[in-house]
């Protein structure tokens, strides 16, 4: 998307391929799975956002293949469209490690889908608790978030308040006090990357907001009813998976030489080695820094990588050499929950807290696309903030997110009561 925004002006014909006919803020997906912001708010078409450019087809397909001797890509719905220049951008997919029973059970977070039946399937374990106050033994109201990186840190915070802010209100006969918030991370910090003084704060912060944080724990396996730690099982209805990610499967089917972790090697100018026509940016590029490291794959890379690729091309028509890719590090940060973040910039500047907080909303609202995403997250960060409330409790085809209930018998699970399969209460 960036990429083709940066292009719009140049004599050149863009086509953008993309299974989905719309373009997500991935970072606030967190914030749809928490009832904090309706999906729309973060997402807009992309032919809305590039309607006024002339040279900018939107084509909806999923790319499965490159042919690179017709210079063709290949769509699932048998389409092969042609190309002088390709730009492979298709970012990362949740990776699960091969952990046993992961996959199977545990709700990823990379797009609006999987939010919302994330958010569907919280609001569900509460109507299941209301009707049926034994399930709280059997783990109803228990939600372990794998993975203390931002998006872990981000989700456990929000998880917390709108249990103890919202849904305590909205469900009086449910013993919310039991209700739990497990953060599990496998080495000894939060926020691997930041400072730790960063590490240190997200930690007493969450500590101190309920939720239980452990930490130099790893998940050896998963079912439908709890979460296996190796010396003990947690009792859950509910895993969030964020502990990691690996390049889209897209770059097993291209030929292309691949890290372990399925990122395509490319040169330092981010275009492939032999085929100079080809770049690869953002999650699923392996470009390297001054040491050899791996870029990290964040949002900022992809935004940076999108400008020097249209840097690169417009040098290739004037006949000028490829220049390498340098990632400036413009700063991380992290949100913990209300009037609670930590942020980073170069030169050793670190903030928390409140103004943390502040500098951390203000520039996710800047990235979004266009002024109505703007105004319709402001709107409803505004009235989330004043009224202690979240707007967008709506169950969508929940009941089918809730695993059997095991009485224990050793009969067949019984199936748990259902619910209604929409609810909107604003």
């Amino acid at each position: 998307m960036k990429l083709a925004q940066d292009l719009v002006d140049d004599p050149v014909d863009i086509t953008l391929v993309d299974r989905r006919n719309f373009h997500t803020f991935q970072p606030l997906l967190y914030q749809v799975a928490t009832a904090m912001l309706d999906p729309g708010a973060i997402a807009r078409s992309l032919r809305a956002i590039l309607q006024d450019h002339d040279n900018v087809a939107v084509r909806l397909a999923t790319v499965v293949g490159v042919d690179w001797e017709r210079s063709e890509v290949r769509t699932a719905e048998d389409d092969r469209i042609p190309f002088d220049v390709l730009v492979l951008a298709t970012g990362a997919v949740t990776s699960h490690y091969g952990i046993p029973g992961v996959e199977e059970h545990a709700f990823p977070l990379k797009s609006t889908d999987e939010a919302l039946r994330l958010r569907s399937h919280v609001l569900a374990c509460f109507e299941q608790a209301d009707a049926d106050p034994s399930l709280l033994d059997e783990g109803v109201l228990t939600f372990v978030v794998v993975g203390g990186g931002p998006t872990g840190v981000e989700l456990a915070g929000a998880l917390t308040e709108l249990i103890g802010r919202v849904l305590r209100k909205d469900f009086p006969r449910v013993d919310v006090e039991r209700a739990r918030v497990v953060l599990v991370e496998a080495t000894d910090h939060l926020l691997g990357g930041f400072g730790r003084s960063s590490q240190d704060n997200a930690y007493q912060t969450l500590r101190s907001r309920g939720v239980e944080v452990r930490l130099g724990e790893k998940v050896i396996g998963a079912s439908a009813t709890g979460v296996d730690l190796g010396h003990e099982i947690i009792t859950t209805r509910t895993l969030v998976w964020t502990a990691g990610v690996r390049a889209n499967p897209l770059a097993d089917a291209l030929g292309l030489a691949q890290t372990a972790g399925g990122r395509i090697v490319v040169d330092d100018d981010l275009s492939v080695p032999g085929r100079p026509e080809v770049y690869v940016i953002g999650d699923l590029a392996a470009g390297r820094d001054a040491d050899g490291g791996l870029h990290p794959q964040m949002a900022g890379v992809a935004q940076q990588g999108a400008v020097h690729v249209a840097r690169q091309l417009r040098r290739r028509r004037e006949g000028l050499g490829p220049t390498p890719f340098e990632y400036k590090n413009k700063g991380i940060m992290a949100t913990i929950g209300r009037n609670a973040a930590v942020v980073e910039v170069p030169g050793g500047l670190r903030f928390r807290g409140r103004l943390a907080w502040v500098m951390w909303l203000a520039l996710h609202l800047q990235r979004l696309v266009g002024f109505r995403n703007r105004w319709e997250v402001l709107s409803q960060w505004a009235w989330n903030y004043v009224s202690y409330d979240r707007t967008a409790r709506l169950m969508v085809d929940a009941a089918d997110d809730l695993p059997p209930r095991d009485d224990g018998s050793g009969s067949p699970p019984r199936p748990v009561p259902p619910v209604p399969r929409t609810r909107s209460e604003v």
